[in-house]
């Protein structure tokens, strides 16, 4: 098996029109799951949208869909991450031919097949597999786009608090209006405290292993 890959002939036209077929079969799944992400950003948008308008319809009106939103946002996230998993998987095939096929074939016209870039791709496609973490989608999405859509929210709810009905006057007053029937406003805000610093410190530590990922890579622009 091993004589088989060093001996590797030179890809025929054949071959070479089956690759530039398979690129964009590649190309075209990649765009529909990136569109799938967009959408699932953009329901996130416009639930907080509807939260804010609600909440900010008049003085009197609660903040609760404010919190509330919350959990359609994680819902939404969660979603969203794996679908970037399927979606990175695409996108790396797609570079992958890029970098190894189509830019060696403009620019000199040997495919260095002798490399084995080949034989990294057809893996892939006999054993497929995500190339990132369940908890690293989730970061990279947070990072991307979620991280402003958190920061709405929490600026929104706490200036609901501080201006509705009437502008603040003590912390007093601040714990009483974040409560929620039974449940005090310290354990209301503690908790959103909680959801916040959450996600901020997956986002973080998501950065630093796609940083230390980077660096350990052979190949930079590579699959993963």
């Amino acid at each position: 098996m091993d004589s088989e890959i060093k001996t590797r002939k030179k890809l025929d036209s054949a071959e070479i029109g089956a690759i530039a077929h398979l690129y964009r079969g590649e190309v075209y799944r990649s765009t529909i799951w990136r569109t799938r992400l967009d959408t699932t950003t953009n329901w996130s948008v416009v639930t907080l949208g509807v939260a804010l308008s609600i909440t900010y319809s008049a003085p009197q009106a609660s903040p609760l869909p404010l919190v509330l939103v919350g959990i359609l946002i994680i819902f939404f996230l969660m979603q969203e991450a794996r679908r970037y998993r399927y979606f990175n998987v695409w996108r790396a095939r797609c570079r992958w031919m890029e970098l190894h096929f189509y830019a060696p074939m403009l620019r000199e016209g040997d495919l260095h097949l002798e490399e084995h870039w080949q034989d990294r791709l057809a893996d892939d496609y006999l054993h497929p597999r995500y190339h990132v973490s369940m908890w690293t989608a989730v970061g990279r999405r947070i990072r991307r786009n979620y991280i402003w859509i958190l920061l709405i929210q929490t600026i929104a709810y706490l200036g609901k608090l501080i201006v509705h009905p009437t502008p603040l006057q003590s912390t007093a007053q601040f714990l009483e209006r974040a409560s929620i029937g039974p449940l005090p406003g310290w354990l209301i805000l503690l908790l959103g405290a909680v959801y916040c610093v959450t996600w901020g410190v997956i986002a973080i530590i998501s950065a630093r292993d796609d940083a230390v990922r980077a660096r350990k890579r052979r190949d930079p622009l590579g699959m993963g």
